[in-house]
């Protein structure tokens, strides 16, 4: 049997981990039930108590949930280079720039939960620092789980926030995620492909 894993097709962090096992080519391992957090509560306390995507049950039945957890679970699974460098200086750049590209995540989906203005503009602000940062030090191009995280962070607000483009002001960081975009485990999980 294989894994299961309970996500929604829009949530960037559920992209995040199908990006991941993409990129390790076990994606075929895995199958996805699409789920709305908001309504297939029951169902998804069964997986993760706290009742969030992505939420994913191993062939083992473990259940795990966060995608960091996940992630790195999926690192362990088959021969594929590791997607978490396993010391030093790699490793930590890969885990600051998941850490920095799920911030904007967090962000992104509290703009979009939230439609107060105090929140709005707090949870912008949290974005164009984030997003200050990387134009300032644009992510290298070895796949990692920090590569993986960004990307699908920027996919993320070119899917949610159109209308607020964000490569004009970042023209590094634009051209980083055009030779990004076009690889094969990002434009497989991109929801708009699919």
């Amino acid at each position: 049997m294989p894994m299961q894993l309970f996500s929604s097709p829009f949530s960037p962090f559920g992209r995040k981990v199908l990006a991941c096992a993409t990129a390790r080519d076990i994606d075929r391992q895995i199958t996805v039930h699409a789920v709305d957090p908001t309504r297939d509560v029951p169902m998804l306390w069964a997986v993760n108590p706290l009742g969030k995507i992505p939420a994913l049950v191993t062939v083992d039945k473990v259940a795990m949930f966060d995608s960091r957890v996940i992630c790195e679970f999926l690192d362990t699974v088959g021969d594929a280079p590791a997607m978490f460098p396993p010391h030093g200086g790699p490793r930590w750049r890969a885990l600051i720039l998941q850490s920095l590209a799920d911030g904007i995540m967090d962000a992104a989906l509290l703009r979009r939960a939230d439609p107060r203005e105090a929140t709005l503009a707090r949870q912008q602000a949290k974005i164009d620092r984030a997003l200050a940062e990387l134009e300032a030090t644009p992510p290298h191009r070895i796949v990692d789980i920090g590569v993986i995280a960004v990307a699908c962070a920027l996919g993320y607000l070119d899917a949610r926030f159109a209308h607020e483009p964000w490569r004009e002001a970042h023209p590094a960081l634009a051209a980083w995620h055009a030779g990004i975009a076009a690889m094969p485990w990002f434009t497989r999980t991109d929801p708009a492909a699919g």
